[in-house]
């Protein structure tokens, strides 16, 4: 007779952990890179604040979660880029926004803005994340044969465009991410985490509405067609 594994019951109940509809809707709303409140992850998630209060309780003990406090509020945000990865990774093979089409006008609004860029956790994804990977492979600065990685080009690039790689830990250099709306693998890691970094910093990009989702501003626009050959129509 075969003894059961004895990580099986730990994995359970991490998966039980995060199969709750609520429980689910803060990670995929962190997913944003912030830190949000306790109220404002209730009106998200449209729970009470007690019953909310539980849930992220819950996470936090998991490590799920991470907690700051200031004065009277309560913030919590992803404790890292490893949960990040792992909810934008069960969310894409979930097919989460494909549940259903969008119910009001606002909805399918919100739902096309997300799918045309938006931030997974700390890096670009949507259409934008995916025609920023495109171009960095097809001018020989990504590779992704074998995994994502820079080539020496792809590290004189990002030098060139001022753009620092912060590097420090177990986060790899570049890292390949499925993208839940595009069903491709678009870049994330050190590379891409300071690519979105910029790119919001430099007014490249900009966030729109309460969601992840950013647009591609003017000069953001000119920037990335000529540091990467994009056309403009790719990124609106």
């Amino acid at each position: 007779m075969t003894s059961r594994d004895p990580r099986a019951a730990g994995l359970a109940a991490y998966a039980a952990l995060i199969a709750d509809e609520t429980r689910a809707g803060c990670l995929l709303a962190l997913l944003d890179g912030r830190a949000w409140t306790a109220g404002e992850l209730a009106r998200h998630t449209a729970v009470a604040a007690s019953t909310l209060s539980e849930h992220l309780g819950k996470l936090v003990a998991a490590g799920l979660l991470a907690e700051e406090r200031q004065g009277r509020h309560r913030y919590v945000r992803l404790a890292g880029t490893d949960v990040a990865q792992l909810v934008e990774d069960l969310a894409s093979r979930a097919g989460a926004g494909r549940g259903r089409p969008p119910r009001t006008l606002r909805e399918s609004s919100a739902e096309s803005a997300m799918a045309r860029g938006r931030t997974c956790y700390d890096h670009l994804a949507g259409r934008l994340g995916i025609a920023l990977t495109d171009a960095l492979t097809e001018r020989g600065l990504l590779v992704s044969d074998t995994g994502f990685a820079l080539t020496d080009a792809g590290l004189a690039w990002f030098d060139t465009a001022g753009i620092e790689l912060i590097r420090g830990g177990r986060r790899p250099l570049a890292r390949g991410c499925l993208d839940w709306t595009e069903r491709r693998t678009h870049l994330g890691g050190v590379a891409g985490a300071a690519l979105c970094r910029h790119a919001l910093e430099a007014g490249w990009c900009e966030r729109i509405g309460s969601e992840r989702a950013v647009r591609v501003t003017a000069s953001g626009e000119r920037a990335l067609s000529e540091l990467l050959g994009i056309a403009v129509g790719a990124l609106r």
